[in-house]
């Protein structure tokens, strides 16, 4: 890796961790409210798909290693074990094929398919983690049951919707503005 390529991963690693603790005590149902999906979907578009799913997980590792960069501060390896962690995995996956779909084409069409499949692939990773750990280690609910993890899920889908059209309105003004600076992001 070249050291504009280290730094930029640093950069992003380091976003995640502000969004992730953006309103560390603001939660919904016990979860935190944060703007990771966000930055992992900008990481993905401005970085591309490799650097883009490295950055985050430099970040992942990072809080495994002890740094509090997870929300509500937390870190190391007991969050594996936190029902939540899936999103947190997730983000690896959503920053490379966000990277890859705008590496394909930067047409509105590209935006939207790549909004719609970092939902997608947040909402898949992170509720079916959920799920397993509720059923296998953490302490489930009473009643609890795979149709219940997703409805809990209703309550932050329509800001993961809106983070999501932020973040696609967002990128092509941050390319632009950017390139406008004689600012070279490496996915050019």
């Amino acid at each position: 890796m070249k050291a504009n390529e280290i730094v930029l991963c640093a950069l992003f690693a380091a976003l995640m961790a502000v969004g992730a603790n953006v309103s560390p005590f603001l939660t919904i149902g016990g979860v935190p409210v944060t703007l990771q999906l966000m930055f992992a979907i900008i990481a993905g578009g401005l970085l591309g798909s490799r650097l883009g799913a490295l950055s985050m997980a430099a970040y992942l590792f990072s809080g495994l290693a002890g740094a509090p960069v997870f929300a509500q501060f937390k870190s190391g390896p007991a969050s594996l074990l936190s029902p939540t962690f899936g999103f947190i995995l997730s983000f690896i996956l959503v920053a490379y094929t966000t990277g890859k779909i705008l590496e394909n084409s930067l047409k509105k069409v590209a935006y939207v398919s790549a909004g719609t499949a970092a939902v997608f692939l947040n909402y898949i990773i992170g509720t079916n983690y959920m799920y397993a750990a509720f059923k296998w280690w953490a302490e489930a609910p009473e009643g609890f049951s795979y149709l219940i993890a997703w409805s809990w899920m209703a309550a932050y889908f329509p800001l993961d919707l809106a983070v999501t059209v932020l973040s696609l309105v967002a990128l092509p003004k941050i390319q632009s503005a950017l390139k406008h600076r004689s600012i070279r992001m490496v996915r050019e």
